[in-house]
């Protein structure tokens, strides 16, 4: 069986942020780290303007976009995953635990299927 979409997952953090850069340090020894960071006008009126820094981690197939609240597991290509993609999706995962971005149930997404490399 071949994966014919590229991987996309969103998963969640509720109640408490992800600190991104103690995230950057545990995970820069073995994954790919650059930090983005967003524009901010001090006039915005947004409740999420102080949490718009995001980092890009990437592994071999699979990348993540990591914000405080919010992970994106994605793949550009459709591939299977290598024993490193898995480490980067299981650490993922631990952090943001939530398949929805609220505790209500509703908006919940499922993860999509993928192959693992031999």
């Amino acid at each position: 069986m071949r994966v014919a979409q590229p991987y996309h997952y969103v998963r969640f953090k509720w109640w408490r942020i992800v600190d991104l850069k103690e995230i950057a340090r545990e995970l820069g020894g073995v994954f790919s780290i650059e930090p983005l960071n967003m524009p901010r006008d001090d006039r915005e009126l947004s409740l999420l303007k102080d949490m718009r820094e995001e980092l890009r981690v990437k592994a071999d197939t699979l990348g993540a976009m990591l914000s405080p609240v919010r992970a994106v597991l994605f793949q550009r290509e459709a591939a299977p995953f290598t024993a490193r993609d898995m480490e980067l999706r299981r650490r993922v995962l631990e952090l943001y635990p939530r398949d929805r971005p609220t505790p209500f149930p509703m908006f919940f997404s499922e993860e999509p299927k993928f192959e693992v490399a031999e």
